[in-house]
C-alpha cells in the first residue's frame, strides 16, 4: 500500500477580516472602556481635578506608575468628548481578530506611549487616552500592509482620509498637547501590527503544512 500525501485544505485566513467575528461582544467590551472612562472622569470632577496628579511625570521614579493610570485620566469634559470618538471606532475596529489579540495590542500601545512620555516628555503631568487611539489608528492603517489584505488595506485608506489631519499630532508644536503620547503610541501601535503579522504567518505556514495519510 502506497502512502500519499492527503490533498491540502486551502486554509482559512481569518487574519484578513475587516469587522470583528463577534461584533456585539466588542461593543460591550470598547463601550465598557468608554463607560469607565466617563465614570472616572466623574469621580475626578467631584474630586476637583484631584486624580489628575496621577499621571506620568516625565523622568520622575514617582511618576512612573502614572504609565499605567495616565490613559484613564482626563483634563475635564472637553478633553473626555474630543478622545470619545476615536476611542469608540479605532478600539472597536482594532478587534477585527478577536479581543485576545486586541488587548496584546492595546498593552504593547499602551506601555509605549507612556514609556515615551516619561522619558522624553515635557514638564508637568500627561493624561488621556489620545496615546491610546493613536496606536489603534496606526495599527489599522499598517496592518493591512503587513497582512496583504485588500479590505484592512481597503479601511486604512477610508481611515487615513476621514482622520489623516490628526496625525500632525505625532509632530512637536501645539501647547498643551503631548505629541510624545502621540508619536510613541503610534509607533507602538506600527509594531504590535507587525508583530501580529508575524505571528500568523506562523500560524498560516503550521496549517498549511500537507499530513501525510497511509
Amino acid at each position: 500500500m502506497s502512502t500519499l500525501p492527503a490533498p491540502a485544505q486551502k486554509p482559512k485566513n481569518p487574519v484578513n477580516r475587516i469587522l470583528p467575528p463577534r461584533p456585539l461582544q466588542a461593543l460591550i467590551v470598547i463601550g465598557s472602556f468608554t463607560v469607565l472612562l466617563y465614570l472616572i472622569e466623574i469621580v475626578d470632577a467631584a474630586m476637583s481635578g484631584r486624580l489628575d496628579q496621577f499621571g506620568i511625570q516625565p523622568r520622575a521614579v514617582g511618576g512612573l506608575d502614572g504609565i499605567l493610570w495616565a490613559p484613564l485620566l482626563h483634563h475635564g469634559w472637553g478633553h473626555l468628548l474630543a478622545n470619545t470618538l476615536p476611542v469608540l471606532v479605532f478600539g472597536f475596529l482594532a478587534m477585527s481578530n478577536g479581543v485576545g489579540q486586541w488587548a496584546a495590542v492595546t498593552l504593547t500601545v499602551w506601555l509605549f506611549s507612556g514609556i515615551g512620555v516619561w522619558l522624553i516628555g515635557a514638564d508637568g503631568t500627561t493624561i488621556g487616552a489620545s496615546g491610546i487611539a493613536f496606536g489603534w489608528l496606526a495599527f489599522l492603517l499598517v496592518r493591512g500592509i503587513f497582512n496583504r489584505a485588500f479590505g484592512q488595506i481597503l479601511v486604512a485608506v477610508v481611515l487615513f482620509l476621514y482622520w489623516g489631519s490628526t496625525l500632525l499630532g505625532v509632530l512637536p508644536g501645539n501647547p498643551g498637547v503631548s505629541w510624545q503620547a502621540h508619536l510613541f503610541g503610534a509607533i507602538g501601535g506600527i509594531l504590535a501590527a507587525w508583530l501580529v503579522s508575524m505571528a500568523n504567518r506562523a500560524t498560516r505556514s503550521e496549517s498549511s503544512t500537507p499530513a501525510s495519510a497511509a
